[in-house]
């Protein structure tokens, strides 16, 4: 049996495992932002909280996948559902690219601009939502950019505490020593990986040139 005709067979198991493994990504994702932009634009504005939330975000980023799913399991709440904890193990390791891009998206912003706003009488809140965030916007979306494609592929490892996702038929495929079933996780989950790439750059690109 080919990998097509395995394909076909089960397409429904593996459209319901992609359409979780999207699921986690896009739930993911959202929270890092959530997360990280603001901590960018904190740390942009008060250097003297740089060095800590950039050092935290960079440990985070040094612990092996599978220890942090281990870690969080004893959290109350989180580790009833193994979706929650992936969810939340997938936003810590996006945090990195968010707040480092938008910290220098915003610091990269001529400081001429910034004067000439200033004394054309713009508030603080109004400087960053019409003339920082702005400027650095393609900046910022190059850090979601390589958050998403990190969570797509740190995503298939959250079969491993059942999570559900691609991964599962990755890791059924090991055990089995299954090639099919390894492709059948495997290619999904880079085509998605390509196709957010892609899309995203193209993104950045025309956010870059306005």
């Amino acid at each position: 049996m080919n990998l097509l005709h395995f394909l076909a067979e089960n397409r429904m198991q593996v459209l319901e495992l992609f359409l979780e493994h999207l699921w986690m990504v896009g739930a993911s994702t959202l929270l890092a932002v959530i997360i990280g932009i603001p901590l960018g634009i904190m740390i942009a504005h008060w250097p003297a909280w740089n060095k800590p939330v950039l050092a935290g975000a960079n440990i985070i980023q040094t612990i092996p996948s599978l220890a942090l799913f281990g870690f969080l399991l004893p959290v109350p709440w989180l580790g009833d559902r193994a979706e929650r904890l992936a969810i939340l193990a997938l936003a810590l390791y996006a945090l990195l690219p968010l707040i480092r891009n938008t910290y220098t998206g915003i610091r990269g912003v001529d400081p001429a601009v910034v004067e000439a706003a200033r004394g054309m009488g713009l508030t603080e809140r109004q400087l960053l939502f019409k003339v920082e965030l702005p400027l650095a916007s393609s900046v910022i979306l190059s850090g979601l950019r390589i958050a998403v494609v990190i969570s797509v592929g740190l995503a298939t490892i959250a079969a491993a505490i059942g999570a559900g996702g691609l991964g599962e038929l990755i890791f059924r495929g090991l055990a089995m020593v299954n090639n099919q079933l390894i492709l059948a996780g495997a290619i999904p989950a880079a085509a998605l990986a390509l196709v957010a790439d892609f899309g995203l750059g193209w993104l950045e690109r025309r956010l870059r040139h306005r």
